[in-house]
């Protein structure tokens, strides 16, 4: 006999319908999955068979065939365990058809018992195109799953109740949720008033927020790179609903989504260990997944002590920076994952790390300053927008008055009519921040006066710019503009503009 029940995999970052077809018929016991499935996927007969047992039906001593179509598509995971049970019961008699709007997902334990999945938001959001109604899970994602509200969200904790349920002997009610509920609880338990002094470093850090603009810190240790870095996320405009389910999906995909969590509401802050490989940074491996930098899509990439990260990881950031994806080529597929972030590099001026410190003398020779300086690609900073000193603080800022310190709420406002300003600028063009202005649009969107212009091609020369550069400073000074309110990009937003790519000179030999 033959069954078919519809289950979901996962390309990328989307789902797609599998058919697990089940035969069963007469020959010597054997129990066979075809279609490309994985190794998890062929450990799933030893699961099957001991759930079904454990659950108290009866598992056929005869040939069982499983195919999961399409068969020439890759597929991995534990999700397939559920369908695969219940096609053998259908079978086998011991269990009613189950209709094709149905989806069935789910990792089974020897027990009967059921076990969560990765990718189930990104399965339950992209079955409504195929035509699903209803899709039955394991209980702890069905709360991940109802974010998606057209489609019927049935929780089960056991084998026991998928077969009750289909057979009508047990009635189970549909997840719900309130997305709204996820955006009105507290965001953050850090806050940019928490930071004395450092004013030079808010006012970049307001402008990389405004502009989507990445950001280099560059100071002795103790200074607070960290600490501000940290409070970045907090001064970045509230998610919508699409960048919250866009960036839940990628976490789901990951199984990184915090536990009881179904929405993933605040910027992501991603802040990976220097040691750490160019795959889990870029994305990759045998099946591929998406590293830390589309984790931190719509938020903030952190690389702290960044010279001391492998030099082919951070070269490869070079594609998504400019690109804002991941894209990984297989024989059977290629993957593509998105990567909007706002990248903050932190480092120090040398390897001791009190180069140019007014408290403490440099320990490094000329060699060992080159040598670590070296470590940072010119084209690689290029594609930083602004370079920024982070001095130690006066110890005087730490006894003033907290009440004149700006608080990251006050600071956002801004940030957020500067965005605003952007996007009825852009509308329709398909960009929505400054630090996405493509270069041959560069020139209908900024227009310099004559003085302006002068004062441009003399820093060009003196500073040694390169083109993306150049490109990258008429960006910022367009956002600066924009936090000013002004229509035109004027000197002085442009003379602030190139502050920010003196200190490259200073500090980085190459």
């Amino acid at each position: 006999m033959l069954s078919i029940t519809k289950s979901m995999a996962i390309m990328g970052i989307d789902g797609y319908i599998v058919d697990v077809e089940v035969d069963i018929s007469n020959g010597l016991p054997s129990f066979d999955i075809v279609g490309l499935g994985d190794t998890e996927i062929k450990e799933s007969r030893d699961r099957v068979r001991a759930a079904i047992k454990n659950s108290g039906y009866e598992f056929p001593v005869e040939k069982i065939t499983v195919n999961l179509a399409p068969a020439n598509t890759k597929k991995e995971g534990t999700s397939f365990d559920l369908p695969i049970a219940i096609g053998i019961l259908i079978c086998t008699g011991q269990l009613k058809p189950v209709g094709s709007d149905t989806v069935l997902l789910g990792e089974l334990s020897l027990d009967g018992s059921l076990r969560p999945i990765k990718g189930a938001l990104p399965m339950a959001m992209d079955a409504r195109s195929y035509g699903i109604k209803r899709i039955i899970l394991p209980y702890t994602n069905a709360k991940e799953a109802a974010v998606t509200k057209e489609i019927q969200v049935i929780p089960v904790k056991s084998l026991n109740d998928v077969v009750e349920y289909i057979n009508g002997t047990k009635s189970i009610e549909q997840v719900k949720i309130d997305v709204d509920e996820y955006f009105k609880r507290e965001k953050y338990d850090i806050d940019f008033s928490d930071v004395k002094g450092q004013e030079n470093v808010k006012r970049a850090f307001e402008i990389a927020a405004a502009g989507g603009h990445n950001i280099m810190l560059v100071g002795p240790p103790g200074s607070g790179k960290t600490m501000l870095a940290r409070r970045f996320p907090t001064i970045l405009p509230e998610m919508t609903l699409e960048e919250a389910l866009e960036v839940t999906k990628i976490h789901s995909i990951a199984g990184m989504l915090p536990e009881n969590a179904s929405l993933i509401t605040n910027r992501v802050f991603r802040a990976p260990h220097h040691t750490i490989s160019t795959v889990s940074l870029i994305g990759g491996g045998r099946i591929p997944k998406p590293g830390e930098v589309s984790l931190a899509h719509y938020g903030v990439l952190f690389l702290d002590e960044f010279p001391e990260f492998r030099r082919d990881a951070i070269e490869a950031l070079r594609q998504p920076l400019e690109d804002e994806f991941v894209t990984i080529s297989r024989v059977n597929a290629t993957f593509t994952y998105p990567a909007k972030v706002i990248l903050i590099i932190a480092l120090n001026p040398c390897p001791c790390g009190y180069l140019g410190d007014s408290t403490h003398e440099c320990r490094c020779t000329p060699n060992e300053i080159r040598r670590y300086q070296n470590k940072i690609s010119g084209p690689l900073l290029d594609r930083i927008d602004l370079h920024v000193e982070v001095n130690r603080v006066d110890k005087q800022k730490y006894f003033e008055d907290d009440k004149n310190i700006e608080t990251s709420e006050v600071i956002r406002d801004r940030v957020k009519k500067a965005r605003e300003i952007q996007l009825q600028r852009y509308r329709g063009s398909g960009i929505f921040f400054n630090s996405q202005l493509k270069n041959n649009m560069i020139k209908k969107y900024i227009k310099l006066d004559e003085k302006t212009t002068e004062m441009i091609k003399d820093y060009f020369d003196k500073l040694g710019l390169s083109a993306r550069a150049y490109n990258k400073i008429i960006k910022v000074a367009r956002t600066i503009a924009d936090l000013d309110g002004s229509i035109d990009v004027k000197y002085e937003h442009v003379a602030e503009a190139f502050q920010y790519r003196n200190l490259s000179n200073k500090y980085i030999s190459n």
